[in-house]
């Protein structure tokens, strides 16, 4: 499992929102349900967002060119950006359904069987969710976390309206089931913020979580006995991939080996503690005024 690439996990994402975008409509189509219909279209959203999400990991994948030198792995946040669009436009549309079943509640047919197809469409979204999520975590890919997390924003959506559904059968206040389909709307339009967020800072080049700038200041300061100097320190990420800057002062006695020699021990023990990681590095003699005019792009606080 540890070697399959991202877009394997995609593939599976993509055939678990067929299945279970079959199943919701399904439901739908039995129960003339609001809520389950505000679920089906979440699956429909899913699904859109798989095969974007397929197209934008195959970019992602692309090694660096002459036209992008850092390679192509911004591509996942087109990704994204897409899906949190597509939640907000389904949420919006699930509204527009349910108003008018608000005004005008209408009952319910075949509850127990739409509930059924419901239950075990949440199941698959659950597991397959849950598979994304740890890989996504640790291929770093935005593209899978975001596709988890949309797909347990959906378990719970499940959750929701079969736990709904059930107060209608018992109560047979048919007014919950649109009220339920809008609180689902709400939900869903929250993730799609959460997703355009994240997505917004990757473009903006977002620095890295402060745990891993501690990680790299540990490793600077561990060197300070040898009479250097850093500053200028500078993150970022660019999808999967994280880019790391910084000044090394020396003194201006030392030989080019020597300085050489110290910046290729520092960069290989930040790229082993935060895995896919460049690291530039930039040596000056300490001894010299112009070396210290840098200090202000120093970024660590």
């Amino acid at each position: 499992m540890n070697r399959r690439s991202p877009r394997t996990y995609i593939s599976l994402s993509i055939l678990a929102a067929i299945v279970t975008m079959g199943l919701k409509f399904a439901s739908y189509a039995l129960t003339d349900s609001m809520g389950l219909f505000s679920d089906a279209a979440e699956s429909g959203v899913n699904l859109i967002a798989a095969l974007f999400a397929m197209w934008a990991l195959t970019v992602a994948a692309q090694p660096a060119d002459y036209e992008h030198t850092f390679g192509h792995s911004k591509a996942e946040y087109f990704s994204s950006a897409l899906e949190g669009i597509l939640v907000l436009v389904a949420a919006l549309s699930i509204v527009i359904a349910a108003v008018p079943r608000l005004l005008h509640p209408q009952p319910l047919a075949q509850i127990e069987l739409g509930l059924l197809l419901s239950i075990v469409a949440a199941a698959i979204n659950g597991g397959v969710a849950l598979i994304l999520l740890r890989a996504g975590k640790r291929l770093r890919s935005i593209t899978l976390r975001a596709d988890a997390h949309h797909l347990l924003t959906d378990v719970w959506t499940s959750v929701g309206v079969v736990g709904g559904l059930l107060l209608v059968k018992l109560t047979h206040w048919q007014i919950l089931d649109p009220l339920l389909a809008i609180a689902v709307a709400a939900n869903i339009a929250w993730v799609g913020v959460r997703l355009l967020k994240e997505t917004a800072n990757g473009l903006m080049d977002a620095a890295l979580p402060d745990s891993e700038k501690s990680k790299i200041l540990d490793i600077l300061n561990s060197y300070q006995n040898l009479d250097i100097e850093f500053h200028a320190l500078l993150t970022r990420v660019a999808g999967s991939r994280n880019f790391v800057s910084f000044h090394i002062l020396v003194p201006g006695n030392w030989t080019v080996q020597q300085g050489h020699d110290l910046c290729e021990e520092i960069e290989h023990k930040i790229m082993t503690q935060i895995e896919h990681t460049h690291v530039t590095t930039h040596l000056e003699p300490i001894e010299d005024p112009v070396s210290w005019q840098d200090e202000s792009l120093d970024r660590t606080v």
